[in-house]
């Protein structure tokens, strides 16, 4: 390789085959375009706290500013954290979270002013706010991420774990069925274990899936004996959606160990079964179990039961339809009359308020923070970093998927909750530790290689020294 000098005081020349470290270190420039992005992010909510102080007629008090400055002050840290623990990180995925998250307590406040207004109204105390309780939620969140970051080093040394976080993934799934009333929901920490694990388990079986089996219609098809692994993922599934009432939950870990599954196979035939597996389960579910059943009646016509089970989606319906393509205004709109605006409903609040635009808004910021997940697997070094990095990509970008299907009816309703938008403490504290696993693996990944060691030669036989070889 012919490497041109560049002239004194010149850029640098990028010549074939040269690897590009600029930027990558403790203070390198990607940490600075992600300082700059979290301004960005900042900036927005500020404006978006502004408007909704504004339109309420709310005088922006000091205790206001000391919370939105607290708010700001808690991903400045995240940020130094990441310059110091994983410095080579992808810097988009952090600003993109500070925007999400920071919006969701936004309209968590408006939702609270809405409360208050109503109680007022019927002459009643104000009811304690829900926004303070959420930026609890994001501190400790954050403190879990610095956590993994300092415990984790390596992530392929979840790999070693991969049984045992299968094993943990199970008793969460099923500790709602056992515990009633149960106000954690463990399942958003279940998805990480599980993901674990099948990453994992497709690593060290991975002979065994891309095995062929018997040829359909151009397709090769999983053998009998392979499908193991994909009944036991049916099987958990199905009893998530049957036992905890949870068809969100079970939703997201089969679709994810699917995905999981074609990623590692690149064989369509996996999908294909999977789907045939799911879809009969539902019907068998459909048929023996009433509230399965009550479920999918909701979701074909939620208007013929409005003043029973379907009037949350009809009123999410009623919501993003009065919003229309440019939104009320933030602090204009009426989403408190949906239930539950705040947890599975706030994407029915943002399309209110926000409208259309807004809304395609917020879905592209996910679909960017999924996007740098799969770029962060396709550039993974091993293949226990690719599969699991894409599974926790895949995973944020399902679960949205899952959400606002069941918001605006194109989907069943679903218990899941919004990424970072949504008002709990679980999702918050679970989401932050998939990002900092999600954070680890970028760092590997783009950290600069090192180079082997070159092999000395072997001295030539004309130079080296005369031995004497005595017998014993």
């Amino acid at each position: 390789m012919v490497v041109r000098l560049p002239r004194r005081g010149s850029r640098p020349v990028r010549t074939r085959g040269a690897v590009d470290h600029v930027g990558w270190g403790v203070w390198g420039g990607q940490r600075w375009v992600e300082l700059r992005l979290l301004g960005l992010a900042g900036l927005v909510g500020v404006v978006a706290v502004l408007v909704v102080e504004f339109t309420q007629h709310q005088p922006v008090t000091m205790s206001a500013v000391r919370d939105v400055a607290a708010f700001g002050g808690l991903f400045v840290l995240a940020h130094l954290a990441i310059r110091w623990l994983a410095p080579g990180a992808d810097p988009v995925i952090l600003p993109c979270v500070a925007v999400l998250n920071g919006l969701g307590v936004v309209l968590i406040h408006r939702l609270d002013l809405a409360a208050a207004d109503s109680a007022a109204s019927r002459g009643d105390p104000p009811p304690a706010g829900d926004a303070a309780h959420q930026v609890i939620w994001t501190a400790l969140g954050l403190v879990l991420f610095v956590a993994v970051l300092v415990v984790l080093r390596d992530h392929r040394s979840l790999a070693r774990y991969g049984y045992t976080s299968g094993a943990a993934g199970l008793i969460l799934l099923i500790t709602p069925a056992l515990l009633h009333g149960f106000s954690i929901q463990p399942g958003e920490f279940a998805k990480i274990l599980l993901l674990v694990f099948s990453a994992a388990l497709l690593v060290a079986k991975r002979d065994l899936f891309t095995t062929a089996g018997r040829r359909l219609l151009g397709m090769d098809l999983p053998r009998a004996r392979d499908l193991a692994p994909l009944i036991a993922a049916w099987g958990v599934s199905i009893g998530v959606l049957v036992f905890d009432k949870d068809l969100g939950f079970a939703l997201l870990i089969f679709g994810t160990v699917l995905v999981m599954l074609y990623i590692a196979t690149d064989r369509v035939s996996w999908l294909l079964t999977g789907t045939v597996l799911f879809l009969g389960g539902c019907v068998i579910a459909y048929q023996l179990f009433d509230h399965v059943r009550v479920r999918f009646n909701t979701w074909a016509d939620p208007f013929a039961t409005y003043t029973t089970t379907g009037y949350q989606v009809s009123q999410s319906l009623f919501g993003l339809g009065t919003g229309g393509i440019g939104g009320d205004g933030l602090g204009a709109g009426r989403p408190d009359l949906v239930p539950f605006a705040k947890t599975d409903f706030i994407i029915a609040t943002a399309g209110e308020e926000l409208g259309l635009a807004g809304l395609t808004a917020i879905l592209l910021i996910y679909l960017l923070l999924v996007l740098r997940g799969f770029r962060i697997a396709l550039s993974s070094r091993d293949t226990f970093g690719k599969l699991l990095a894409a599974g926790l990509a895949f995973t944020l970008g399902w679960q949205v998927f899952v959400v606002v299907g069941g918001v605006t009816k194109l989907l069943p309703l679903t218990g899941l909750t919004t990424p970072f938008l949504s008002y709990g403490g679980s999702s918050l504290l679970a989401n932050y530790i998939l990002l900092a696993i999600l954070i680890r693996i970028s760092h590997t990944t783009r950290q600069p290689s090192t180079p082997r060691p070159t092999p000395t030669p072997p001295t030539p036989i004309a130079d080296a020294p005369t031995q004497f070889v005595t017998r014993r």
